[in-house]
């Protein structure tokens, strides 16, 4: 988990800032504060933000605004939003945000017990999925070089010949590939032929059994 990811809270209140700054003290994660919603996207693109406490109205851009232009660019269309509004329950508010993929909507004036239950749940889960995604690329890269440097014949997904004798047609060849292996030589077929017993032997025989 990087050392200086971040918690944003963005609102443009002083005293809001300072409340919620003390509601989240007690998780000991690194914060970080914005007065505007520009001044938020700003600091989102570049980078080591781990989530986002935003106030939904605001003068100029707003928190919706915010919203919709982080889930457009890749590298921040999965930070953790948490929308904070003061205007109580609106269900168009509520559809809007959470069709944007923000992760909650949260009263004012807020429990600071239910803000950092919320808050290190979700930081917590992103920082863990960023791990789980570095770790990817880390060994998509080990096989990669080691794909790079084994034998040709050994690379998955490659396909090489190889021309041999072929085992039951003396004086011909085929070409193999590794897809399809060359098929194990069989025994000569006079090897699983018993051995015949002469003609008159076998007349002989048949006339003695008549007698």
């Amino acid at each position: 988990m990087p050392s200086d990811t971040r918690i944003l809270i963005v609102d443009d209140h002083e005293d809001t800032l300072y409340a919620l700054e003390s509601a989240l003290a007690p998780l000991g994660y690194l914060l970080g504060r914005a007065t505007s919603g520009d001044e938020a996207l700003k600091q989102v693109l570049r980078g080591q933000v781990g989530l986002l406490l935003l106030d939904v109205r605001m003068p100029g851009v707003s928190g919706l605004e915010v919203v919709r232009y982080m889930r457009r660019v890749e590298q921040t269309q999965h930070i953790p939003v948490i929308l904070l509004t003061g205007f109580g329950p609106d269900q168009e508010l509520s559809t809007t945000a959470f069709g944007l993929g923000v992760a909650d909507l949260v009263m004012k004036p807020v429990d600071p017990w239910a803000l950092r239950t919320k808050v290190r749940y979700l930081y917590d889960a992103h920082q863990h999925h960023l791990a789980l995604e570095q770790e990817v690329r880390r060994l998509r890269a080990r096989v990669r070089e080691h794909t790079e440097t084994a034998p040709r014949s050994q690379r998955p997904g490659l396909s090489y010949t190889e021309t041999a004798p072929h085992p039951e047609r003396p004086g011909l060849s085929y070409t193999e590939t590794a897809s399809h292996p060359r098929p194990p030589a069989l025994p000569h077929p006079d090897v699983l032929v018993p051995p015949q017993r002469p003609m008159g032997a076998h007349a002989g025989e048949l006339e003695k059994d008549r007698t």
